[in-house]
């Protein structure tokens, strides 16, 4: 594809990777709302707010196209977007079951996999993909990336065994359960990859109205709007259930100024998820001719960056050193693993380019 720079594409990934890890962090500064308030406040932003306004803002006669949209791409991505909903809120539950790092390598290390694979299984070609010029150093760098999440979560369980033998309990820690989720989760969010892939026909429309690289918004809404319309109908009946509806509203327990708060910080935890997609929409395109590694490396750059947060954040302050090390050699492989890709990608363009 003329215009394509993997090595571009690579940061740019690494960009989107860096908003998806820290999107559950405000999560924290949110006070008297329970999980399912804060969720469904944040996917307001997520999936409705940010994806209408980031295709307004970047796609020439956004909504024209939604409207001109050929229906079956339209309403597929619109209904594999609606089954990652349920991928969504498995995560974030996970993350109560087992841990923020842990839930991150599990599930995303599903989702890097079936995300590329699934797409490839559905519209054909696998075998074309990896017999182009440097598609074997491209699924070299796909295998190095599995091994690197293998050894992160290997990580992640000997950190919870250390964690547990120095606690009297486990306090909450609940590897059955969580391991549960982040496999509906991991599943669920190859499944979201597809949701895109189908929308492609939606983004060709841009592209052909002058969107250029930004080509990827107008796909964006469709498959988000499935996601929400799953969550708004779950978290809903739940408050319901739950009695938490409530606490949008200004009351004794909680004042005006202390939902305003927490609304903001929602509002940036749903405006962090939709950017990891704006850059991996951008990165995607500067792929070229390697757009199907694009999935495998943004969900690698998702996990090495959440661990950065984590160890930011002190998760692994209380781990034996020789759990630490196996994080580092994960992390390490995790890298390698992105510099071999982009080389991949970035050399098999420059070949298909010249004629070779």
């Amino acid at each position: 594809m003329f215009g394509s720079n993997p090595i571009l594409g690579t940061g740019l990934h690494a960009i989107g990777g860096i908003s998806a890890s820290s999107c559950y962090l405000p999560k924290t500064q949110t006070r008297k709302w329970s999980w399912g308030t804060f969720w469904l406040a944040q996917a307001i932003f997520a999936w409705i707010i940010m994806p209408l306004v980031v295709g307004w803002l970047t796609v020439p006669g956004f909504f024209r196209i939604l409207a001109d949209a050929p229906a079956k791409p339209f309403w597929i991505a619109f209904l594999l977007g609606a089954a990652y909903g349920f991928g969504g809120m498995s995560f974030g539950k996970a993350i109560n079951h087992i841990g923020y790092s842990l839930t991150y390598t599990l599930a995303i290390g599903i989702s890097a996999v079936l995300g590329t694979i699934f797409p490839m299984l559905v519209f054909g070609g696998i075998g074309e993909y990896f017999s182009k010029p440097g598609g074997g150093i491209v699924l070299s760098g796909m295998i190095l990336s599995l091994l690197g999440v293998i050894i992160c979560g290997w990580a992640g369980f000997k950190k919870e065994k250390d964690l547990n033998s120095l606690s009297s309990g486990n306090q909450g820690f609940n590897m059955t359960v969580g391991l549960l989720l982040t496999i509906v989760a991991g599943v669920l969010s190859g499944v979201f990859n597809l949701s895109l892939e189908y929308g492609q026909p939606i983004a060709d429309m841009a592209a052909k109205n002058g969107a250029g690289n930004f080509e990827g918004n107008a796909k964006m809404i469709i498959s988000t709007s499935g996601c929400f319309a799953v969550n708004l109908i779950w978290f809903v009946i739940a408050g319901i259930r739950n009695k938490t509806l409530h606490e949008f509203i200004p009351q004794k327990v909680i004042s005006g100024k202390e939902i305003l708060r927490n609304w903001t910080w929602s509002a940036l935890a749903g405006s962090l998820w939709c950017f990891q997609f704006f850059f991996y929409g951008l990165g995607h395109v500067q792929m070229g001719n390697f757009r199907f590694a694009s999935w495998v490396l943004h969900m690698s750059m998702l996990i090495f960056f959440s661990y950065l947060v984590g160890v930011l954040m002190k998760e692994w302050k209380s781990v034996k050193t020789n759990t630490y090390l196996v994080l580092i050699i994960g992390l390490l492989i995790l890298i390698s693993s992105f510099c071999i890709t982009s080389y991949g990608s970035y050399m098999g363009e420059q070949l298909i380019n010249s004629g070779h």
